[in-house]
């Protein structure tokens, strides 16, 4: 197993972070930096030494200019994770409210359907019955029917009411005739005695 140089970075920036050569940085900055003040004689070590002071400054400039940015983009970040939690929040909460609207339509299509199967069976058992044209026009047949009957038992109760008249005369003059007979008969037994 090889290691490469992109394995060594990686193990560094793990272990030292992004700026984490900075205490070092420094360490030599200041080293440098004591080495240009005491150093008068050689002009070419404090050119060296000069240029290293610059070439530290650039760099240490370059790195917290590198983290401000990084910072700041840091801060964008939250600020749009944020934005982003808010929205998702929001879209949960509209999410519940469609949810809680969509359970009561649920539960008002349930009640339009119980009552269109309750009016479906009623609309089979109404039906069943004749409609109010024809109950009428059967009702009008049996007035009819009703008055005629009532005509006929008026005529037949006067015949009924000749009849009994006609009976009672009958039944007078039966009754006359048997005391007519009776008196001939007493009349007859009385001269035959």
């Amino acid at each position: 197993m090889s290691v490469t140089d992109d394995d060594i970075i990686k193990k560094r920036l793990l272990i030292e972070g992004d700026g984490g050569n900075d205490d070092k940085r420094i360490c030599n900055l200041i080293r440098t930096f004591l080495r240009y003040c005491n150093s008068s004689e050689n002009d070419e070590e404090n050119v060296t030494n000069y240029q290293r002071i610059l070439a530290t400054l650039t760099q240490s400039e370059y790195t917290i200019e590198k983290s401000c940015k990084v910072y700041q983009m840091n801060l964008k970040e939250q600020n749009n994770y944020d934005q982003l939690s808010n929205q998702i929040e929001q879209k949960i909460k509209e999410a519940t409210e469609k949810i809680a609207e969509c359970k009561k339509e649920v539960q008002q299509a349930k009640r339009i359907r119980k009552n269109r199967q309750e009016y479906d069976a009623l609309a089979k058992v109404i039906q069943q019955h004749p409609d109010r044209q024809e109950t009428t026009r059967q009702l009008q047949c049996l007035d009819k029917e009703v008055a005629s009957l009532e005509e006929s038992k008026e005529i037949l109760e006067q015949k009924l009411d000749l009849r009994r008249k006609q009976f009672h005369v009958l039944i007078a003059s039966i009754h006359e005739l048997e005391k007519i007979l009776e008196d001939d008969e007493k009349k007859e037994s009385m001269d035959t005695s």
